[in-house]
């Protein structure tokens, strides 16, 4: 079945209003999306910035009255005009189909491959990680998890206990048991993130006693880890630097990402008397610092 979508052009102040104003008038879904390059990567707890320039984008059915919409929307937002707009006509498709078709096998580093369920991975021989998107965020498309994953793929990893913090689908923690980790102690704030990460693990023949998820607040405080890998955000990673610091064993590398070109300095910084920062890696606008963790 085909659909109508009206997409109009706003300001910040604006888009909100306009916004419930599609969905009074009917819309069965509406989208806001940044039209200036204007991105919102790291907002306040409990805030939901939008963009200065924000494109308000409403789906409806395709036998909608579009001159009654339009005319209804006119006066809701009265006695403001309505901003440009535009009508399309969307084509039907099916949607799993193009989602699949996106995901592909990737390589990173000398042996890892992540490779989706549905296919053959390239190299039978390779290190392969079988992995779905679905609930969490981790697939290996992202600049970060990219990152990590051939700093991963870089470590001596054998008989090694490894934290993944913030764990999301679980990538990281899984790609270190497979390249050689003895356990995992997968942890993140949201339980649909640790559904993920079991799920993931079982998918790639991973055992519940190597792969642990939990609650930051389960951690035990005497777990360390031989190496940390920490896929977050620059805030999360400056407030918890005492806390990831702690959890990780002296001489042992610390790998941290999430983290915005100008925000490395200060994600570093936050890590002084804890650890010494050995490199930092960029890709795009995302930075990855390797860390280690001073002796005692």
């Amino acid at each position: 079945m085909p659909w109508l979508q009206l997409a109009l052009d706003s300001d910040r102040e604006a888009a909100p209003q306009l916004e419930q104003a599609l969905l009074d008038c009917g819309a069965l879904s509406v989208t806001l999306q940044d039209l200036a390059d204007d991105p919102q990567y790291e907002p306040g707890v409990g805030e939901q910035p939008l963009w200065q320039a924000t494109r308000v984008t409403g789906l409806f059915e395709h036998d909608h009255d579009t001159a009654q919409l339009m005319g209804r929307l006119a006066a809701v937002i009265a006695p403001q005009t309505l901003p440009p707009h535009e009508w399309q006509n969307i084509e039907d498709q099916q949607w799993e189909r193009a989602w699949i078709d996106d995901f592909q096998p990737m390589q990173f580093g000398r042996r890892l491959w992540i490779c989706p369920s549905w296919t053959s991975p390239p190299e039978a021989d390779a290190v392969n990680l079988l992995l779905d998107p679905g609930l969490a965020f981790g697939t290996g498309t992202h600049p970060t998890t990219a990152l990590c994953l051939e700093a991963i793929d870089c470590l001596s990893l054998s008989g090694k206990t490894v934290i993944d913090y913030g764990c999301g689908s679980g990538v990281l923690g899984i790609a270190a048991l497979l390249l050689g980790a003895d356990k995992v102690f997968a942890v993140d704030n949201d339980p649909q993130a640790l559904i993920a990460t079991r799920d993931n693990g079982e998918r790639n023949g991973i055992p519940d006693d190597k792969l642990i998820t939990l609650l930051p607040d389960d951690l035990p405080d005497d777990i360390r880890a031989d190496v940390m890998l920490a896929n977050i955000l620059a805030a999360p990673l400056i407030e918890l630097a005492p806390r990831i610091a702690a959890h990780t064993k002296a001489g042992g590398p610390l790998l941290l990402s999430g983290i915005l070109r100008e925000q490395a300095a200060a994600v570093s910084a936050a890590y002084t008397g804890f650890c010494t920062t050995e490199d930092t890696n960029y890709r795009d606008e995302w930075t990855r610092l390797t860390l280690r963790k001073n002796r005692d």
